[in-house]
């Protein structure tokens, strides 16, 4: 692990107590763990911007008795196979399902089909969220 390294931060009190009840919401322990998620969440984001190899999903919900739609869906899925690490398709209820795709790849083509797949008319809704590999963070 990591050497630990203390520094200082300054900030206006009212920011403070804003920081100090927002990561008492979340039940984080301290002020170091909610800072070093502020900071890994950055660095992720920066992965996405410059287009670096991401990992993420992509979460969908449809209504699996619309004509054409499971079909469509599928195709597009099978002409993204290269980024596509895992699905899990599950029924919510007698009509719609919720279709996670678990991907990996460049950050332009995950954000490609995430699109591709939340823009097929009938989708009623669709996210990607963005992660990381992991390599560079520690």
């Amino acid at each position: 692990m990591s050497r630990l390294v203390r520094f200082g931060v300054s900030l206006e009190s009212g920011l403070l107590e804003q920081f100090d009840r927002l990561i008492a919401k979340r039940g984080y322990t301290s002020r170091s763990e909610a800072l070093r998620d502020l900071i890994r969440q950055e660095l992720v984001h920066e992965e996405w911007e410059e287009d670096r190899e991401v990992a993420g999903t992509v979460t969908f919900l449809y209504d699996h008795h619309t004509r054409g739609l499971s079909a469509r869906l599928t195709d597009i899925q099978h002409d993204h196979q290269d980024l596509i690490i895992s699905t899990q398709h599950i029924h919510l209820d007698h009509h719609t399902c919720l279709e996670i795709v678990a991907v990996r790849g460049r950050a332009s083509d995950v954000l490609k089909l995430a699109n591709a797949l939340r823009s097929v008319k009938g989708v009623r809704h669709g996210s990607l969220s963005m992660s990381s590999t992991g390599k560079t963070l520690l």
